[in-house]
């Protein structure tokens, strides 16, 4: 199975998303309470993995977690290396 990897990472917003999640001091755990009440089932160990580059995140998930922590969406650009 290919795995999908951009410069051996899985994604490229785990430490933006950890980042802000910590500057609103919002654990994981509620994060994934505001993130059920979007209809977005992810787990304390998914937040974990998804900002520790372990898992990568679905595009659906990263607009729902940009809502949440008051992300600008256009922010992520600068998180994107295009040579």
């Amino acid at each position: 199975m290919k795995k999908n990897l951009y410069f051996d990472n899985k994604n490229v917003t785990g430490e933006l998303i950890k980042k802000y999640r910590q500057l609103r001091k919002i654990s994981g755990e509620k994060l994934c309470a505001k993130l059920a009440l979007l209809g977005i089932t992810l787990y304390a160990s998914d937040i974990y993995s998804i900002e520790n580059n372990l898992r990568t995140i679905i595009d659906f998930e990263l607009i729902a977690i940009c809502k949440i922590l008051n992300i600008d969406f256009l922010e992520l650009n600068q998180y994107i290396e295009l040579d």
